[in-house]
């Protein structure tokens, strides 16, 4: 019985500490945001933590997710200020439809092991 405690106690961790499942975890929270917006927060700051302690073709996914997040909240913004001409509205689709692209691509690209090409892109 200790050993199956065990075990999920190491698989536990393992979507907590550095490496591909926590990466994998920021992009799910990502996308959760979309229905419950606070776990957006929680996906950047694992991010922010483990950025820079782990492989580096991990630690791009981890550039990518922040630089999606600020870069949505600008986006965002945008969005907001133009839809008092009604074009904002139009424009959140479009920064939706972005947003889960980016989460979506990330999550490929972890499950082939590769890292992201281009994490400064404010396109896909």
């Amino acid at each position: 019985m200790s050993d199956m405690q065990n075990n999920q106690g190491e698989n536990a961790a393992g979507w907590f500490d550095p490496g591909k499942q926590n990466a994998q975890l920021v992009y799910i929270l990502y996308l959760v945001s979309l229905a419950i917006g606070l776990s957006v927060i929680v996906g950047l700051v694992f991010a922010y933590i483990n950025r820079g302690k782990s492989e580096d073709w991990i630690d791009t996914h981890y550039t990518y997710a922040i630089r999606t997040f600020w870069i949505g909240v600008l986006y965002s913004i945008i969005c907001t200020v133009l839809a008092v001409v009604g074009i904002g509205f139009i424009l959140m689709i479009v920064a939706l439809v972005w947003y889960v692209i980016r989460c979506i691509k990330g999550i490929q690209l972890l499950a082939r092991n590769e890292p992201v090409a281009n994490v400064d892109t404010w396109l896909f």
